[in-house]
């Protein structure tokens, strides 16, 4: 291959999302690789915080009934956790192969950096990393399950 075909295999490389080319005949190899040799994408999960749900009006107590002891408002404890959601369109797993243990159970303290699943998006792993110290409260997709941008894949608690 000459000089100036092999520099049109580059640029056309480079122009394309392609991470790996090969060709290979009888008098040449050629090997053409972009970034590391397995190549994983990382995003830090923005946290979304948690929407609190207007406040219902208080039910009215007629008279002869009894009120009964008046329960916390359930939304007041959600604001103390914020939702990780999906950076990306993509299958969620939870471990890095399937003989392998997950990333992270409910209840782990989880530091910032820390991966926490992989969102796999046309063949390429992407880790989705926690931004900052926090606790698993729940894991909200399942195990090979389909996930949409912005789709909340934890409920954490900011440490």
């Amino acid at each position: 291959m000459e000089i100036k075909d092999l520099k049109s295999l580059i640029k056309l490389i480079t122009d394309t999302d392609i991470s790996e080319f090969r060709m290979e005949n009888k008098e040449e190899k050629i090997v053409i690789r972009r970034g590391p040799e397995k190549e994983y994408v990382q995003f830090a999960a923005q946290s979304a915080p948690v929407l609190q749900a207007p406040a219902a009006a208080a039910p009215q107590v007629l008279p002869g009934q009894n009120s009964g002891a008046a329960a916390p408002p359930a939304a007041v404890e959600d604001e103390r956790y914020e939702k990780i959601p999906s950076p990306i369109v993509g299958t969620m797993y939870h471990r890095p192969s399937p003989d392998a243990d997950t990333f992270v159970k409910v209840g782990d303290l989880v530091e910032a950096g820390q991966t926490l699943c992989l969102v796999e998006a046309m063949k390429l792993f992407n880790e989705i990393e926690a931004e900052f110290k926090c606790r698993i409260i729940e894991i909200l997709k399942s195990d090979a399950a389909p996930v949409e941008y912005g789709e909340a894949l934890f409920l954490v608690e900011r440490l």
